[in-house]
């Protein structure tokens, strides 16, 4: 058998993060049993790298250390160096970032850890610049030095890998004592309420020196402030949004949203563009124009998800991430100057205007160019210039058209072609979210997506979710927010579509989701099976995407009303009553948590439909109402092929939602909270309905 250690493996390797790095000197390995035996056999530490394909710092690392031959040597000689792919194994990626966390109180990507050949951690960093530079050690020192410890200082570095290996379990395996009942809606104004009080009432949003798009916590203040009437909640949450569409996180040219800003005014950004971002921030402002009315928040939500599907999508699944860098340059596609601007603009009146509209100027706001803000209004414009507002809004568009034409002639950002089932669900859900409120094509999408899903990533026969699939190959095995994620979007897509294959799909997901992740004993979800190396995380905390645990609990609790007997509803609440002092803990961090443990105690509004397609009237009421705890059920107009359904969804009897609402004469439909209306048959008396029940 040829030695593992001889050649760098990754360019058998499907992730585009790791091929990147295939051409290295470095002899890198995958994270596989042959690498792991390897360190056994040749009692060498493991040094792993992980970060992915997007990560700016990750590429500087890689041609200043990584391709340094005399880097390499050394951690081929000393080390057995591994790549890990963050998106491809995120079970890795927490338990090492909490290591991090706990040693360094921070983390970040590209992330450095070094492992013993049992795999326990003995030293933690994240970017390391070749030689010693502001205060930070030379990865080529560091390297020796480490070396040196391993040889010489073998049993002080072993104490030291046991205790951080203890630390790391205890943070991430330990389940509090639970509640004696689930939080309740009490849960929801705590978190908006911290979110209030925490804002950055000046520029919008959250943070200081960085500032990360929050949709967990706007979806918590749009909640409360539909609940309470409470303005605040929504001047808070509208703030953040504006400050979002209007600045550099926004893509003005092109759509979609950048990955955070590096400033507290939201002008510059990290040029980065993930899927996740984008689905659950289209979703925000899709809810935002159902709060508020708006139809600006309503043209966001479009552009960002008609960015999505052009840039992000070959017509089936959703791609991971575009690439911060265009070249070698980072942000070099996005930016402009006002002459690249006069070249692309045929009409000087327009070209002026648009520099204007976005403060292109010859100074900059990055390195001597201009990331485009919405930083002179419409009404501004149109006074300065003696033109109307509309007149204003056509020559703008105009002169965007001709910017993004002229842009795409421009060095592209490099895209991760990955599906990723998790994300693929987050897109999914805000594509058939605006199916239900900004046109059924959004549905439509959102169906053919899930359709790819099926057949791409999952493996009906044994019940297993793929966490990936990329150039026709399956890969890893799906983790918590793999199957929560997906089955929360596939639950959604038959509220848009009303195809019951989709809610099929989704209570498979939840079946294979509890039998894999749900711990009786102990109440928890974990994030991952028991065979996670080191520890198995629970993610209970919002971070770059929703947790997967307040996500399972929300669709859960949703699927419990078609299948009651499989005990979903038991499952969620178990789950509310083990994490839920987390949230009066730290309930900025768990925004999603607070909205499942809201629904749990105000129930769903249920609107069921017995009816071959909805009307078109009934369907707008559905549009112009917010309903963030709308069950919107579907069925046939009469039961008599109810069976042919119940049969599809593996489900022996007609459950509530569904079980006596067939239509009585001509489309019908029944709204319900723990109560229900008479049978209903105009659009007036739904919306009379769905007031009355208003929690």
């Amino acid at each position: 058998m040829s030695d593992p250690l001889a050649r760098n493996r990754l360019d058998g390797e499907g992730s585009p993060y790791l091929r990147q790095h295939a051409d290295n000197p470095v002899h890198w390995q995958p994270w596989d049993d042959a690498a792991i035996e390897a360190a056994r056999e040749r009692d060498r530490p493991l040094f792993v790298s992980i970060g992915y394909s997007a990560c700016h710092w990750c590429h500087v690392m890689e041609e200043e250390s990584f391709s340094d031959p005399d880097i390499a040597a050394t951690l081929n000689e000393e080390f057995v160096p591994v790549k890990v792919d963050r998106e491809e194994r995120p079970d890795l990626d927490d338990v090492f970032m909490t290591v991090c966390q706990l040693v360094r109180g921070g983390g970040g990507w590209p992330l450095s850890i070094w492992l013993t050949p049992d795999l326990k951690p003995f030293y933690v960093g994240t970017y390391f610049p070749p030689d010693a530079s502001r205060n930070q050690p030379g990865f080529r020192q560091l390297l020796d030095d480490i070396a040196e410890s391993w040889r010489t200082e073998r049993e002080e570095v072993e104490a030291r890998a046991d205790q951080w290996t203890a630390a790391v379990r205890g943070e991430l395996e330990d389940v509090p004592d639970p509640l004696e009942s689930a939080p309740g809606s009490d849960a929801l104004t705590t978190v908006a309420d911290a979110a209030r009080e925490r804002a950055d009432d000046d520029h919008g949003g959250w943070g200081g020196s960085q500032k990360f798009p929050q949709p967990g916590r706007i979806h918590a203040l749009l909640r409360a402030a539909d609940r309470t009437d409470d303005q605040t909640y929504l001047d808070t949450a509208t703030h953040a949004l504006d400050a979002m569409a209007d600045g550099g996180l926004r893509d003005h040219v092109g759509g979609g949203f950048h990955r955070y800003c590096v400033d507290r005014d939201w002008t510059v950004p990290h040029f980065e563009k993930m899927l996740y971002d984008n689905a659950e921030l289209a979703r925000a402002y899709t809810a935002a124009h159902q709060v508020t009315g708006d139809d600006r928040y309503a043209d966001v939500a479009r552009e960002t998800l008609a960015f999505v599907d052009r840039e992000l999508s070959d017509g089936r699944g959703f791609y991971a991430t575009l690439d911060a860098r265009s070249g070698d340059e980072e942000g070099s596609f996005y930016v402009w100057t006002p002459a690249e601007v006069d070249a692309a603009v045929a009409d000087d009146r327009d070209g002026a205007l648009f520099r204007e509209r976005y403060g292109v100027t010859e100074t900059g706001n990055f390195e001597g160019d201009t990331v485009l803000t919405g930083t002179a209004s419409l009404g501004e414009l149109a006074d300065d210039h003696d033109l109307s507002e509309s007149e204003v809004e056509e020559r703008l568009e105009r002169a965007r058209e001709q910017a993004f034409e002229a842009r795409e002639e421009r060095t592209r950002p490099a895209r991760d072609g990955k599906v990723i089932a998790a994300w693929n669900g987050l897109a999914i859900r805000a594509f058939a979210e605006a199916g239900l409120v900004l046109g059924d094509s959004y549905g439509e999408r959102a169906a053919a997506a899930l359709d790819f899903a099926r057949e791409e990533l999952w493996d009906a026969e044994d019940g297993v979710l793929g966490r990936r699939w990329l150039d026709g190959e399956r890969a890893g095995s799906g983790y918590l927010d793999d199957y929560a994620f997906l089955a929360r979007g596939a639950l959604t897509t038959y509220e848009a579509t009303g195809d019951h294959r989709h809610l099929a799909f989704a209570l498979s997901l939840a079946r294979a989701l509890v039998e894999r992740f749900f711990d009786a004993d102990s109440g928890a979800l974990y994030f991952s099976t028991p065979d996670t190396p080191l520890a198995r995380p629970q993610e209970t905390e919002d971070r770059s995407t929703p947790s997967p645990v307040g996500v399972a609990c929300e669709t859960l609790l949703a699927l419990d009303a078609f299948a009651p007997d499989e005990s979903f509803g038991e499952v969620a609440e178990s789950a509310l009553e083990t994490q839920g002092a987390k949230i009066q803990e730290s309930p900025l961090s768990h925004a999603s948590l607070a909205l499942a443990a809201d629904t749990h105690e105000t129930g769903h509004l249920e609107l069921t439909v017995a009816a071959d397609q909805i009307p078109e009237e009934w369907r707008q009421v559905v549009a112009d109402t917010y309903l963030p705890d709308r069950l919107l059920s579907r069925r046939p107009p009469t039961d008599d092929t109810l069976g042919d359904w119940l049969e599809d969804i593996g489900v022996a009897d007609a459950p509530s939602i569904w079980a006596g609402r067939a239509a009585a004469d001509g489309p019908t439909a029944y709204v319900c909270r723990r109560a229900c209306s008479p049978p209903l048959t105009t659009a007036g008396e739904i919306g009379e309905w769905i007031g009355e029940f208003r929690p």
